[in-house]
């Protein structure tokens, strides 16, 4: 079992950066592979980036890439999404997400974990 808290959402304009935290708790941290998803208002919840149990492979939506950076620290127990160039179609409200099995995987059902999740709001 592991437990995520998402940090590091709030209110920035367009072009602006963020960078969202997730603190995992449990000492397997490094046994999960972990992702990114949103959603937002009235939107099915989508991938956004995706990262291996080692941090050595990522994978990234293509609306993210070039733009958003997923990265982990397993001595910390946290992944990172940092964004940059943000636009207003990335207000959302951001998850993080542990698999047990799969790593890169798109699909929501693949991830047995979920954060409570952090609201990101771009304003133009």
């Amino acid at each position: 079992q592991v437990q995520l808290v998402e940090s590091g959402g709030g209110l920035v304009q367009a072009g602006g950066s963020l960078r969202l935290s997730c603190a995992a708790s449990g000492r397997t941290f490094s046994s999960y592979a972990m992702a990114w998803f949103r959603q937002a208002p009235g939107k099915e919840r989508e991938f956004v980036a995706g990262l291996s149990r080692s941090g050595g492979s990522s994978y990234y939506a293509d609306f993210v890439k070039g733009r958003f950076t997923i990265s982990r620290d397993n001595a910390k127990n946290t992944v990172y999404l940092q964004m940059n160039s943000l636009k207003p179609e990335d207000t959302a409200v951001y998850y993080c997400a542990a698999s047990t099995y799969y790593s890169g995987s798109y699909s929501v059902s693949d991830y047995g974990f979920w954060g409570q999740g952090t609201q990101v709001t771009v304003s133009s």
